[in-house]
């Protein structure tokens, strides 16, 4: 419950500008931290949402971060790592 009610409030937020991608029709945001009452797969096997139109913040938003994405393995959305050629690693 409490993944909930973090993943509802962190929608809210903006979605970071490093963000690039698209999302893939996996379906595995939609079963976090539970299965969403309104997932659904088509007739070849791609997700997809009953009340798209209307589907939640948490969901429109998802990944937000590049520390919200649980589903790297499968997810179309990908960060920019965050690069500073003037520093060393381990400086």
């Amino acid at each position: 419950m409490l993944a909930k009610i973090k993943r509802f409030l962190t929608c809210l937020l903006p979605v970071s500008k490093d963000r690039h991608g698209q999302c893939k029709r996996c379906g595995a945001c939609c079963q976090l931290p539970n299965r969403c009452p309104f997932y659904r797969r088509d007739a070849e096997g791609n997700s997809l949402c009953a009340i798209y139109l209307f589907r939640p913040p948490s969901c429109r938003k998802y990944p937000r971060t590049a520390s919200e994405l649980l589903t790297a393995d499968t997810c179309g959305f990908r960060f920019a790592e965050a690069s500073n050629p003037g520093k060393r690693q381990g400086s």
